[in-house]
Formats: structure tokens, sequence, C-alpha cells
């Protein structure tokens, strides 16, 4: 799978998110081209990670 740099930190920020951390700012250019791959999703609270980007970031650190 191929995403860009930044991508990637959105991706690895909210992950770290979903298990609770504090993160940094989410790129939104970048959590929307998550979303449009399915791995992030946003509701009325913010940017979460979806399981697809779950798995999507384990195979990244394969």
């Amino acid at each position: 799978m191929a995403l860009a740099e930044g991508q990637r930190t959105a991706l690895k920020n909210l992950a770290r998110k979903h298990a609770g951390e504090d993160v940094d700012w989410i790129n939104i250019a970048d959590a929307r081209a998550l979303t449009d791959l399915g791995y992030a999703q946003r509701d009325r609270v913010g940017w979460k990670i979806t399981p697809e980007g779950i798995a999507a970031l384990a195979a990244l650190n394969d």
C-alpha cells in the first residue's frame, strides 16, 4: 500500500488517539484521504481510525 508520509503520520496519530493517548493535530487533507481509503472516519467529536485503518497500519509495520 502506498501512503504519503503525511497520511502515515495521520494514521499513526489516529491509532494513538484510539489507544487513549494524547496526539498532535491531525492534518485535515491527510485525514480526508484516509477516509477515502476507508482507514478513518469523521464523527461529531473528530477523526477516528477504522478497523481497516488499524489493519493497514499493522501491514505498514510488517
